[in-house]
């Protein structure tokens, strides 16, 4: 019930006759995809102890988060659906949820700049080389701006 309001709050609240934005997003967009962290664990895990959710986002889920970004005016050529991936905004190994609010449709050209950050990002805050709250800004800094992914891994790799 909580995805299908979702959606129509998402759907309302943009106006379809909005230019064309091309044929993908090159980041999460803010009104669709403000990121969210964990609101059901699992588990925790790391020093800092943050909660841990399973991935568990459903074929449902993903058509909605599709659909929600056509409608702000991405083209999203879902005849190529092996080009993207539903991304979570705030990685799930960092204590992000499976919420559409933390879903986002990204292009495979988009993963290859932003995949090992999290990674990176999620190896360092096991080792208690950096918080929670430093990594989620500097995963959102990389995935709101492409150009700064380079700047953020060598961040990371410093610590």
């Amino acid at each position: 019930m909580k995805n299908i309001l979702w959606l129509l709050l998402v759907v309302t609240n943009i106006s379809l006759a909005q230019d064309s934005l091309g044929d993908f997003p090159k980041g999460p967009m803010a009104k669709l995809t403000p990121g969210e962290l964990c609101d059901r664990p699992s588990s925790y895990r790391y020093p800092e102890n943050i909660a841990y959710c399973e991935r568990n986002v459903t074929v449902e889920q993903k058509s909605q988060i599709f659909a929600a970004y056509r409608a702000s005016g991405y083209r999203l050529n879902l005849s190529d659906r092996s080009s993207y991936k539903i991304d979570h905004y705030l990685p799930l190994c960092a204590g992000g949820s499976n919420n559409n609010e933390n879903l986002w449709p990204q292009h495979v050209s988009v993963g290859v700049l932003t995949d090992d950050l999290e990674q990176l990002g999620c190896d360092k805050m096991a080792k208690g080389k950096i918080t929670q709250a430093k990594f989620v800004l500097l995963i959102k800094r990389a995935k709101n701006d492409l150009s700064q992914a380079s700047a953020v891994r060598s961040e990371l790799s410093r610590l």
